[in-house]
């Protein structure tokens, strides 16, 4: 194991403080107890560390049971991106589906909800929302995280969802800046290359960062994307010119920057992430979210030492370093207050019939968010057990894979009995054969970026022309089926709305 570099105890205690690991389990581990004793002041949650509301709130009152002001996040958008429901799916809707309501005090209300829930669990830091236009439709990491391709329209429901989620007491972190809406690669895996001019970033990318600055966003988290007309050499995070240059002193931007995880392909495979870290310090950064591949004491350690030894060497200003961790240690102030107050009731509380406290909001705004198309014929109601076909496209690292999602369950619960196949490629005679007689209901996800679905399609469609689609991604292709219903997420209450809607109820 590495050992603690000596000399001064407020320097590696700083580099402690900048530090947002995760961990295995669902408990915390000996070290890291023992490492927010010595001055680690944030941690990082996953799914592979909740398993119901009861023990998560037993989680985090161990950790604030070595140091009370200890920043707890988690990445929960909300929709297909969710770690409080990773088993069951999503209570609430994403980012797309609000989106494509456009009611901001809707928006308002479900990042309140959303808020509630994670503070009555001792949550205080959500990495989200997602800002991100999706300006590019075949994007393979954004898609309904997004609220939309319009700036504008972007812009307004950040806005809404950071007042939401900050009025119940946590704090968001308003994300990826400065924009992963125009990439084709997934920064997990590879660099992303943005090639737009300055005058296209500025109109696009940054109008919801900027709403966001004005609305007290309390962190806003980087992206691992490269743009030459901002930086030809360093990706976002690690480039002074995007930090310090533009969201710093352009933009105005006063709050906590957050990295994007460092254990990703794009930094990882690159730079390392010790090197990655130093440099994202150093460019202005001020907390390293690392924890979602790597989870260990051995990582946190590597981490403070790379950053005492830069100090140390001159690569990395002192100064630098202690004003990254003071940040860290206001926003762990602010959130600790609100946790003293108790949860404030704000704007989003109660804010329009069947909203109020009590109602299931995120259930109200997944049916409102269903786009139902009619096919050539009227359509009637399934009134028996349908044959669900879902296929399912690889996931992406965010959304992760063991999140269930579809119609199958649903529509077991409204009409018992409904049988259910996924595929990985067209399959047409087996689905055939799978369904017989039962009325099929073929479920895809971003069909328009899987030439094998559209496959798919074409062979169920020509067999069986009384075929119900269920499109639970962007909805890009032209409705088709005898019924097409767009969810604009897959969530578990988009699965549910869907549902309701085939079954008529």
């Amino acid at each position: 194991m590495t050992t603690l570099l000596t000399g001064s105890d407020t320097l590696t205690r700083d580099a402690l403080t900048v530090l947002q690991p995760g961990f295995l389990g669902t408990t915390a581990p000996d070290w890291l107890l023992r490492r927010i004793g010595e001055g680690l002041s944030s941690v990082g949650l996953f799914g592979r560390n909740i398993t119901d509301p009861e023990q998560l709130a037993a989680l985090t009152a161990r950790l604030r049971a070595e140091r009370d002001d200890v920043l707890v996040a988690i990445d929960e958008e909300g929709g297909d991106v969710t770690r409080l429901e990773v088993r069951e799916g999503s209570s609430f809707p994403g980012n797309y589906a609000l989106g494509s309501v456009d009611d901001v005090e809707l928006t308002r209300a479900v990042a309140h909800e959303l808020g509630r829930r994670l503070a009555a669990c001792g949550v205080d830091l959500n990495w989200a929302p997602s800002a991100d236009v999706n300006s590019n439709p075949d994007n393979p990491v954004i898609g309904v995280r997004s609220f939309g391709p319009d700036p504008r329209l972007v812009a307004r429901h950040t806005v809404a969802y950071i007042e939401g989620l900050q009025a119940a007491g946590v704090a968001a972190c308003t994300k990826h800046f400065p924009g992963h809406g125009d990439t084709n690669v997934d920064s997990h895996h590879a660099m992303p290359r943005i090639d737009v001019d300055p005058d296209t970033l500025h109109a696009r990318e940054l109008v919801p960062f900027r709403a966001a600055i004005a609305a007290g966003s309390k962190a806003v988290m980087s992206a691992h994307i490269l743009l030459p007309a901002l930086d030809t050499e360093r990706p976002a995070t690690l480039s002074p010119r995007i930090l310090t240059g533009l969201l710093r002193r352009e933009l105005g931007y006063d709050g906590l920057i957050v990295t994007d995880g460092m254990e990703m392909q794009a930094i990882s495979s690159v730079y390392g992430i010790e090197r990655g870290s130093v440099l994202a310090i150093a460019a202005g950064a001020d907390a390293i979210c690392v924890g979602g591949g790597l989870a260990d004491e051995e990582t946190v350690l590597r981490l403070r030492d790379a950053l005492v030894t830069a100090v140390r060497s001159g690569e990395l200003p002192e100064e630098r370093l202690v004003d990254a961790a003071a940040r860290v240690r206001a926003l762990a102030s602010w959130t600790q207050a609100h946790r003293v107050r108790g949860v404030v009731s704000g704007p989003g509380a109660a804010v329009q019939e069947g909203t109020a406290p009590g109602a299931d909001i995120g259930l109200v705004a997944a049916r409102r968010a269903v786009r139902v198309t009619p096919g050539e014929f009227p359509f009637q109601p399934l009134t028996e057990a349908p044959y669900v076909a879902s296929f399912t496209p690889e996931a992406n690292i965010a959304v992760g894979d063991e999140t269930p999602w579809g119609v199958a369950a649903e529509l077991d619960r409204l009409l018992p009995g409904t049988v259910s196949g996924s595929y990985a490629e067209p399959a047409v005679a087996a689905v055939l054969a799978a369904a017989g007689e039962r009325r099929i209901v073929a479920v895809v996800r971003d069909a328009h970026r899987h030439a094998w679905m559209t496959e798919a399609l074409d062979g169920l469609l020509a067999a069986r022309p009384d075929t119900v689609v269920v499109e639970m991604g962007l909805a890009e292709a032209e409705p088709r089926g005898a019924l097409h219903i767009a969810t604009y997420g897959a969530a578990r209450v988009c699965g549910r709305a869907a549902a309701e809607r085939i079954a008529g109820v």
